[in-house]
């Protein structure tokens, strides 16, 4: 598994690179660092569906090693979401190597969801107030134009679904989900 770091992430992890980079590819992994009342968290993407998770109160440490730290998450996530632990992969099988980010636009996506989590926290009143499963859900939810309106968790259930049709496939059967907006069918 490629794990993308943003250059916030990369400062805290401090671990190795691969070189050469790889090519990017819709199963690669995003993950940012983003700090709400003095405390470190971390949003993790799913490049090919958008499948997002966002933990808080990380330690330096804890970042320090983000295989293991980042399969927990994902295998947790899409076990409250009710996803097969194989949505996204034999996670426990896979090597976690870090990469610096390469698309834009799922950086985009992230800049966005990061200001989402930034309101619904600072609406629910701090992080020790906010509930983070639902808030992980939600995000989970929210539709983007980066992957034709559909909600991650569409796309991830279709991924899933898919395992047989190939992933291609799935996801060109699963979209377009919604009309975009001021559109119509």
């Amino acid at each position: 598994m490629i794990l993308r770091c943003t250059k916030k992430l990369l400062a805290v992890v401090g671990s190795a690179l691969v070189e050469p980079a790889p090519a990017p590819d819709d199963e690669d992994w995003y993950a940012n660092l983003l700090w709400f009342d003095r405390r470190k968290c971390l949003l993790l993407t799913h490049v090919g569906t958008l499948f997002t998770i966002f933990e808080a109160n990380l330690t330096a440490a804890g970042l320090r090693s983000p295989g293991q730290l980042v399969t927990g998450l994902i295998d947790r996530e899409l076990h409250r979401e009710g996803l097969p632990p194989a949505t996204f992969g034999d996670l426990e099988q896979q090597e976690v190597l870090l990469a610096k980010t390469a698309d834009r636009s799922v950086l985009g996506c992230m800049n966005d969801m990061a200001f989402l989590c930034e309101h619904t926290i600072g609406q629910q009143g701090g992080l020790s107030h906010a509930d983070l499963a639902d808030l992980n859900r939600w995000l989970r939810r929210n539709i983007s134009s980066a992957r034709g309106y559909c909600p991650p968790i569409e796309l991830a259930a279709a991924k899933a679904a898919g395992a047989g049709l190939g992933w291609a496939r799935a996801r060109v059967i699963a979209q377009p989900c919604r009309t975009p907006p001021g559109k119509r069918s």
